[in-house]
């Protein structure tokens, strides 16, 4: 068992990102049997849930014209715009079926408002609208996480590079997580949380 103060953050491990989803991460759901190992060793488990109304920005079928993985400029900043996934309610935006949830004692569902996306567990992504999980890991006094999930180069790395900005020792376990490596996005945010102090292990 690891120390009380460590906690096990496990990102958007969903149907629509496993494959045969809206969104799939290769190999997304060959992590979920070390991900439920690992939930036995921490006291403090969260996992994060993306959970987008229909007619969230951040779909490309909501920019007419616009094809899916095409950039556009947002309020706060360049938007990648997705294939629609994980609409609230959906089994697309479900839990894998694989996954135990019962070890977690916080879900936290992101990417709610329709107007901005949200890619880390601790804030949407104009970096200041927070979830709250700051807060409630702040009160189960932990001081470092361990981040797993999908997918390595967006959800995690922002969650990642966010825990490490608030001052948590951040660790992500890439063997238990996997990329979309969108045009080099993989390599890209691998450097950010290099830089930032995040540790990267297998």
């Amino acid at each position: 068992m690891r120390p009380a103060t460590d906690a096990l953050i496990v990102i958007d491990v969903q149907n629509d990102f496993c494959p045969g989803g809206a969104l799939a991460v290769a190999g997304g759901d060959e992590i979920i049997s070390r991900i439920n190992g690992l939930m036995d060793e921490f006291a403090t488990v969260v996992l994060t849930q993306d959970w987008h109304p229909a007619a969230h920005a951040s779909f490309a079928a909501n920019h007419p014209g616009a094809a899916p993985f095409s950039l556009i400029q947002m309020p706060y900043g360049p938007q990648v715009l997705w294939p629609t996934h994980c609409v609230i309610g959906t089994e697309g935006a479900a839990f894998h079926p694989g996954l135990c949830t019962d070890a977690a004692q916080l879900i936290v569902r992101k990417g709610f408002r329709a107007e901005i996306d949200s890619y880390s567990a601790f804030f949407e992504n104009d970096h200041a609208t927070a979830t709250g999980l700051e807060g409630y890991l702040r009160s189960r006094g932990v001081t470092s996480v361990t981040l797993v999930g999908l997918a390595t180069d967006y959800c995690v790395a922002y969650s990642a590079l966010d825990a490490a900005r608030l001052g948590f020792k951040a660790t992500v376990l890439e063997g238990a997580c996997r990329a979309i490596d969108l045009n080099g996005s993989l390599a890209e945010a691998r450097d950010r949380m290099r830089a930032a102090g995040v540790a990267l292990e297998d």
